[in-house]
C-alpha cells in the first residue's frame, strides 16, 4: 500500500472515530437534557402536590395559596410537555448511536387512571399467525391474549332525524287516519333537544358567544346563522321556565341563604356601564340538613338596595353575606313578613388582614416589605386561622353537634380575638390600615353580633364562600364574552346560570340534564315537572342505570 493510500485510510479511521465521538456526545447531551427536563417536571409536580396538601390542611380560604396552585398547574403543563419531547429526543439519539454507553434513566411518567367502565369498548383483533414463527408448523393453539386499551374520541356527528307519520284512509267511510305529531322541545321542532342543550351550555356554561359557535358549526359543514342560534336561546328560556321557577321556590323555602353579587359589563350608549348579577344560594350540606343544594341568580343594571329587597320579598330567615348596606332594609324590625337576621362572612374580614400581611403580594406591588408588612395583621390572620381549623373539623356534622363544638372550643377563641382587637385598636391611629380592618368587624350597629351569629346556630357557616363559589364561573367568563348586550340579555344569563350552577352543585352534567329535560318536558304533566329537578333527575337516572 502506498503512503498516500495509507494516509487516506488513517484519515478515514480518524473521521469515523470523530463521528462516533460526536454521536456519543450528542446522545449523552440529549440524555442529560431529558433527565433535567424530567427532574424539573417532577419537582414542579411535587411542589403542586405539597401546595394542594397544605390547602387541604389549612383550608381553601388562603388567597396566596390559591394563586400559588394556579401558577404551579400552568407551569406543570409546559414542563410535562417539554419533558416528553426531550425524552423522545434522547431515545432517538440513543437509537442512532449504536456504540453509546450513556446510562439510561427511567422517567417518572404521569399516572394514568383506568378508563371508566361505562365507555363502550370496540374490539380490534390483530390477525393471528397461522404457523409457528419458530419452526413453521401449523399445529398452533390459542393460549391467551394481550389487550392494549387506547382512548379515542369520535368527532361530534350531525344527523337529521326524520319523523314519519303515515296516513291511512278507510275503505268504508273514506276518512283519513294519522297519528298525532309528537311534541318538540321548541315549536316546529327543527332542532333536537341535544343540539339546543349544547348551544345553551356552550354559551353560558363554557362562555362561548354565539358568533364563535356559529363559526365552528360552519366549519363542520352546517350553516346556522347567529340569529338562528339566538332564536334557540330564546326558545330554551321559555321551555325551561317551569324548572327555573321550581328551583327559585326551593331556594326561597330555605331558612338560611348565602347572598352575594358581582359586576357585569353592560353594553350602553358610548361604551359599557357596570351592571350586577346577584346570587342566592341554599346549601345545607355543611350541617347535614338534607335539602338539595340550589341557587338562583338575578340581574340588575346597578347595585341599589331595592334589588335585594325585591329579590327576597316574602322571605325571612338568616342571610349570610358581606358587609353591604344594600341588605339593610331586610334587617328592619317592621319588615313584612319579618326581619332577616344577618350573619357576616369571616373570609371577607380575614382578607383585609391578609392583604396587610401578604409579604409576597406587597413585594409584587413594588412596596417596601419592611414598611408595609404589619405584625399585628399577621397575628390577626393567625388567630382567625385557628378558628377556621376547628370549623373544618365539624363540616358535615349535625347542627346540634356543630353548636356544641362551637360553644366549647370556638367561642373562647372568638372572645379572645374580640378583646385583643379592642386593646390593639385603642393604641392605634384611626387612619392605621390595621385599625380600619378591625373596624370592619367591630364598628357598626350589630356588626360584631352578626359576625358571631354562627356561634349560636349550628346551621350557619362561618363564611359566605358558597355564594362566592357560585359566582366564580361568571368571573372567569367575563374575559370571554366581555359584556352583556342588553338588560334582557342579562336576565337570560341569570336564568341560565341558575340552571347550570344548580346542576353542577348536585354533581350532574348540566348539558346532559338540560337535553333530557327538554326532551321530556313537552309531554310531561304539570304535576310531575318536579321530577325533572336536578336532584330528582339524578336519583332517577342512577336507579335506571342500576336496573339496566
Amino acid at each position: 500500500m502506498s503512503n498516500a493510500a495509507l494516509q487516506i485510510a488513517e484519515l478515514r479511521a480518524a473521521l469515523a472515530a470523530q463521528t462516533a465521538r460526536a454521536q456519543a456526545a450528542e446522545a449523552e447531551l440529549a440524555q442529560a437534557r431529558a433527565l433535567a427536563s424530567c427532574t424539573e417536571a417532577m419537582i414542579q409536580e411535587l411542589k403542586l402536590e405539597i401546595a394542594k396538601l397544605r390547602r387541604d390542611k389549612y383550608g381553601i380560604s388562603s388567597e396566596r395559596r390559591a394563586r400559588l396552585i394556579d401558577q404551579l398547574e400552568l407551569q406543570l403543563e409546559e414542563l410535562e410537555a417539554a419533558a416528553t419531547e426531550d425524552a423522545l429526543a434522547a431515545e432517538q439519539a440513543a437509537a442512532q448511536d449504536k456504540t453509546s454507553t450513556v446510562r439510561a434513566f427511567t422517567r417518572r411518567k404521569p399516572v394514568r387512571k383506568p378508563f371508566p367502565d361505562h365507555l363502550p369498548r370496540e374490539r380490534v383483533v390483530v390477525e393471528a399467525p397461522t404457523n409457528c414463527t419458530c419452526c413453521g408448523s401449523d399445529r398452533i393453539v390459542k393460549m391467551g391474549e394481550d389487550v392494549t386499551d387506547t382512548l379515542e374520541v369520535i368527532p361530534r356527528q350531525w344527523k337529521v332525524i326524520q319523523t314519519v307519520r303515515e296516513k291511512f284512509t278507510c275503505r268504508d267511510c273514506e276518512k283519513i287516519s294519522q297519528p298525532p305529531a309528537p311534541f318538540h322541545a321548541i315549536p316546529r321542532g327543527w332542532a333536537g333537544p341535544s343540539l339546543i342543550a349544547m348551544i345553551a351550555f356552550d354559551k353560558y356554561g363554557q362562555h362561548q358567544p354565539l358568533n364563535r359557535q356559529a363559526e365552528r358549526i360552519a366549519r363542520e359543514g352546517i350553516d346556522l346563522s347567529l340569529s338562528t342560534l339566538a332564536d334557540l336561546i330564546g326558545h330554551t328560556c321559555v321551555a325551561l321556565a317551569p324548572i327555573h321557577a321550581l328551583i327559585e321556590r326551593h331556594v326561597l323555602n330555605g331558612g338560611r341563604l348565602h347572598g352575594d353579587d358581582t359586576t357585569v359589563p353592560l353594553l350602553a350608549r358610548g361604551g359599557t356601564k357596570t351592571a350586577r348579577l346577584w346570587t342566592y344560594v341554599r346549601d345545607d350540606r355543611p350541617w347535614d340538613g338534607g335539602a338539595p343544594p340550589a341557587v338562583f341568580f338575578k340581574f340588575s343594571t346597578d347595585r341599589r338596595k331595592e334589588h335585594p329587597t325585591r329579590h327576597l320579598a316574602g322571605w325571612h330567615g338568616v342571610l349570610q353575606s358581606d358587609v353591604y348596606g344594600g341588605y339593610n332594609d331586610l334587617y328592619l324590625a317592621d319588615r313584612n313578613p319579618g326581619p332577616v337576621q344577618s350573619a357576616l362572612c369571616w373570609s371577607h374580614a380575614r382578607r383585609k388582614f391578609f392583604e396587610l400581611a401578604d409579604i409576597k403580594g406587597t413585594a409584587r406591588k413594588g412596596k417596601k416589605v419592611a414598611e408595609e408588612i404589619s405584625p399585628i395583621a399577621l397575628v390577626a390572620v393567625t388567630r382567625i386561622d385557628a378558628i377556621f381549623a376547628i370549623e373544618r373539623e365539624i363540616t358535615g356534622l349535625s347542627a346540634a353537634a356543630r353548636h356544641e363544638v362551637r360553644q366549647q372550643r370556638v367561642a373562647p377563641l372568638v372572645n379572645d380575638l374580640h378583646d385583643w382587637m379592642l386593646a390593639e385598636k385603642a393604641r392605634m391611629s384611626k387612619h392605621n390600615p390595621v385599625a380600619k380592618a378591625m373596624n370592619y368587624m367591630l364598628v357598626g350597629e350589630g356588626r360584631w353580633e352578626a359576625f358571631t351569629a354562627f356561634l349560636d346556630d349550628g346551621r350557619l357557616c362561618m363564611t359566605n364562600n358558597a355564594a362566592e363559589r357560585a359566582l366564580r364561573g361568571i368571573a372567569l367568563g367575563r374575559k370571554s364574552w366581555l359584556f352583556t348586550g342588553s338588560e334582557r340579555g342579562g336576565d337570560r344569563a341569570a336564568f341560565m346560570y341558575t340552571l347550570i350552577v344548580t346542576a353542577k352543585m348536585n354533581d350532574i352534567d348540566p348539558q346532559a340534564w338540560m337535553a333530557d329535560v327538554l326532551a321530556q318536558l313537552p309531554e310531561m304533566a304539570v304535576s310531575r315537572v318536579h321530577e325533572l329537578l336536578p336532584w330528582n333527575w339524578k336519583t332517577a337516572t342512577e336507579l335506571k342505570r342500576i336496573a339496566a
